[in-house]
C-alpha cells in the first residue's frame, strides 16, 4: 500500500515549550494506524497539525503524494481529511438528525433545504455504522454514550480519504464499540486510511496495522501488528514495565457506611439494595443505560429517588439535594469531566477547592488568601498533578490531570463514601495506573468507594465486590476475587 499521509521532522512549541520534537510517522492507504501515548504526550498537537487547525513550526507534510504547507481546515477537509474530537463539538439544541446532516449541508451551499432532506442524509450516515438513533430527539437530553454515536455518524456523511478518530469509544457500550470496528474494518477494506487514538490498549491490539506511540512530544518508536503484545505497548507508551494486581480486601469484619434499601427512581432503576463497607471498594457494571449512572445521580441528589432508603452510618438520610450528600458525607466524581466536574476557563486553583470555598472565607465574606493557597498547595502535592501554576485555566492540563483536579476537588470535601462514574475514561495507560493507587490508599485509610465503569477489568481488578445492573436492577452481587473479566462481560452483555 502506498502512503497517503508521510510526516517528516514535525516540530510544535508552545511559549518556547516543545509539545512536538522531530516527530516522523505514515499512514498508508487502507491501512488503520493507531496513535497512541499518556496525555500530554503530544497526539492532540499531531492531530491538528494534520487537519489543519494549528501549522507546525518545523517539518514537512506529504498528503496524497502532494505536498502541503500551513494547510487550513476547510482545505484539508476538501484533501478527504475529517477529524472526530474527543469533545465532540455537538450543538446540544439541535436533534439527531440536524446535527448529522448539518456539516454536510453546509458543505454544499444549499441555503434551502428540506426536513425530509435532514433525515435522508442522517439515515444513510446512521446506516454506514449501524446505528440505531432516535433522529428526533434533542442531543443535548441524550446521555454521552449516544451523543459519541451522532458525532461518528456525522463524520460518515463526507467522501473520506483518512479519517482520525480520537478516543472514539470512550464513552460507548461493548456492542456500539464492535459495531464502530466492524465500520473501521469496512473503511480499510475500501483504501480509507484511519488514524485511530485511544487509550483503550485492548482496542488497539484489536484493530491496529500499525502503531506509532509518543512520549513527551518525540516518537518513542513504532509496533507493526506481528509486534504487537499488551505487554510491549505498555512499555513503550509509559517507558517503563507497569504492574497489574487485584485490589485485595483484608478478611474481616467491618463497620457499613451505607446501606440502600429499595431505591427507585421510575423509569431509571428499581428496588435497588446494597450495603458499602469502609475500606471497602463496590464495583458497578452494566452497559449505558442500565441504571448505573442513574443510581450514582440519586445517591448524591442530582436526580433523586421516588422511593427508598439511603441509611448514612446507621442514620436514615433524605437526598434530595447535591447538599444534602455533601453533607452526609458523599462525594461524586462524574462520567464526564469536561461538563460535569470541571469549570473549563477557571483555574487549576479555583476548581480544586470549589466545594469547600467556606473554609477558605473568613468571617467578613473576604477570601482567606493564605488558606486558599494552602488547601491548592496540599491537593496538588497528594494527588501529583502536573502543573507548572496553580493559576492557569484547568483547560490547558492534559486528561489525566484535570482528572486528578476533579478527585482532588471531593477529596478535599473529606467524604466517607466516594462514587466514581467511569474515573479513567480518556486517561492514559500510565495514569489510569496511579489513579487506581490513589482509590485504593483511600480505600485503606476507610473511606468507602463505588466504581462504576463501562471497563470489565477495570471493574475486576480495583474493587472486592461487583452489583451487576441490566434494565434498571441489580441482576448479581459477585465477588470479584475468583472470577475473570471475560465471564462478567459475557454477563453484562446478556440479554
Amino acid at each position: 500500500m502506498s502512503d497517503f499521509l508521510q510526516l517528516k521532522g514535525i516540530e510544535k512549541r508552545f511559549a518556547g515549550v516543545y509539545a512536538l520534537k522531530g516527530v516522523d510517522m505514515n499512514v498508508r492507504a487502507g491501512e488503520v494506524h493507531c496513535l497512541v501515548g499518556e496525555n500530554g504526550s503530544g497526539k492532540s498537537t499531531l492531530i491538528k497539525i494534520i487537519s489543519g487547525v494549528q501549522p507546525q513550526d518545523a517539518g514537512s507534510m506529504v498528503v496524497d503524494g502532494k505536498a502541503v504547507d500551513h494547510a487550513t481546515t476547510s482545505e484539508m477537509i476538501h484533501r478527504g481529511i475529517q477529524v472526530i474530537y474527543q469533545d465532540l463539538s455537538l450543538l446540544p439544541n439541535l436533534t439527531v438528525a440536524e446535527n448529522i446532516a448539518l456539516a454536510e449541508i453546509v458543505r454544499s451551499g444549499d441555503k434551502v433545504f428540506s426536513r425530509a432532506k435532514v433525515r435522508d442524509i442522517a439515515t444513510r450516515a446512521m446506516k454506514r455504522i449501524g446505528a440505531k438513533l432516535d433522529l428526533d430527539e434533542i442531543v443535548g437530553d441524550m446521555p454521552v454514550g449516544l451523543q459519541q454515536m451522532v458525532a461518528i455518524c456525522r463524520a460518515f456523511t463526507a467522501e473520506l480519504k483518512l479519517l482520525i478518530l480520537d478516543e472514539p469509544t470512550a464513552s460507548l457500550t461493548k456492542s456500539e464499540i464492535d459495531s464502530l470496528l466492524e465500520v473501521v474494518r469496512d473503511m480499510q477494506s475500501r483504501g480509507i486510511a484511519i488514524v485511530f487514538v485511544s487509550h483503550k490498549l485492548n482496542e488497539i491490539i484489536d484493530v491496529a496495522d500499525r502503531v506509532t506511540v509518543l512520549r513527551d512530544g518525540a516518537k518513542a518508536g513504532s509496533l507493526d501488528r506481528s509486534e504487537l503484545t499488551m505487554e510491549a505497548l505498555e512499555e513503550l507508551i509509559a517507558g517503563r514495565a507497569l504492574k497489574n494486581t487485584r485490589f485485595y480486601l483484608p478478611k474481616g469484619e467491618r463497620r457499613k457506611i451505607l446501606e440502600v434499601r429499595g431505591l427507585t427512581k421510575r423509569f431509571n432503576f428499581a428496588d435497588i439494595s446494597f450495603d458499602l463497607h469502609e475500606g471497602e471498594i463496590l464495583g458497578i457494571a452494566g452497559l449505558i443505560g442500565s441504571g448505573r449512572t442513574e443510581l450514582a445521580h440519586a445517591l448524591f441528589g442530582i436526580s433523586p429517588a421516588d422511593s427508598g432508603e439511603i441509611i448514612v452510618e446507621g442514620q436514615r438520610t433524605s437526598i434530595r439535594y447535591v447538599s444534602d450528600a455533601v453533607k452526609a458525607g458523599l462525594a461524586y466524581v462524574p462520567e464526564n469531566r469536561m461538563t460535569q466536574g470541571l469549570v473549563l476557563r477557571r483555574s487549576v486553583g479555583d476548581n480544586l477547592i470549589t466545594a469547600i470555598i467556606k473554609r477558605c472565607t473568613r468571617p467578613s465574606g473576604l477570601i482567606d488568601t493564605e488558606k486558599r493557597e494552602t488547601l491548592i498547595d496540599r491537593w496538588i502535592s497528594s494527588l501529583s498533578i502536573k502543573v507548572a501554576n496553580p493559576d492557569v485555566p484547568v483547560q490547558t492540563l492534559s486528561g489525566g490531570n484535570q482528572q486528578r483536579v476533579v478527585i482532588g476537588k471531593w477529596l478535599a470535601t473529606e467524604p466517607k463514601i466516594l462514587i466514581l462514574d467511569g474515573p479513567t475514561v480518556g486517561v492514559d495507560i500510565g495514569n489510569k495506573s496511579s489513579i487506581y493507587e490513589i482509590v485504593r490508599e483511600l480505600a485503606a485509610q476507610g473511606t468507602g468507594v463505588i466504581l462504576i465503569s463501562d471497563e470489565v477489568p477495570e471493574v475486576v481488578n480495583n474493587s472486592n465486590r461487583l452489583l451487576l445492573m441490566r434494565g434498571g436492577r441489580i441482576r448479581e452481587v459477585l465477588d470479584t476475587e475468583n472470577i475473570e473479566a471475560d465471564e462478567i462481560q459475557a454477563k453484562v452483555e446478556a440479554a
